[in-house]
């Protein structure tokens, strides 16, 4: 089985999927990472060298492979990998999708503290984050909102949001 964890960055994916994975014993993997380690670049360089159309080409074919494994495995999405040509769609039919829903308020927190590490963001000023996160999220809430199962990360501990989709895909 793949549990598929989605969201916008900042929402919890990379904390909350190792915190999973090692729970139920299933491989982690970070599409985000996996991409970096088979091209020996990180995600910003393949943006800067490639652009992001052919960032979106790799992680598509990284995605149907993993999501085409028989193994057991919590795979933590880039926030944007829903969105694009009919991702979502192989997501859903061919793993658990979970949302890892965090209001704007939070996202901006968390991410704020990263920018240098998000090419999406790196450019864009502290006072403009907030807006240009709503922005985005309005976008693709379209998408997100397609997983099977929902779950907020707001103000919450990680050991409660992992038991939650737990109880969520095994009862």
């Amino acid at each position: 089985m793949v549990i598929s964890l989605i969201g916008y960055m900042g929402c919890g994916k990379s904390h909350i999927s190792k915190i999973l994975s090692d729970k139920i014993n299933f491989n982690l993997i970070d599409l985000d990472k996996e991409i970096s380690r088979r091209n020996k670049l990180t995600i910003p360089e393949i943006f800067e060298k490639h652009g992001e159309i052919h960032f979106r080409k790799l992680e598509r074919e990284a995605l149907e492979e993993i999501l085409a494994s028989k193994e057991n495995v919590v795979l933590s999405l880039g926030g944007g990998t829903p969105v694009y040509y009919n991702n979502m769609e192989i997501i859903n039919n061919s793993s658990k999708s979970i949302f890892l829903k965090a209001s704007v308020g939070t996202l901006y927190e968390r991410i704020s503290k990263q920018k240098e590490k998000r090419p999406l963001i790196a450019n864009i000023s502290d006072e403009d984050l907030p807006e240009f996160i709503a922005k985005h999220l309005f976008e693709r809430n379209v998408f997100y909102g397609k997983a099977q199962f929902s779950v907020i990360t707001d103000a919450r501990d990680p050991e409660d949001i992992v038991q939650e989709i737990i109880e969520k895909l095994y009862l």
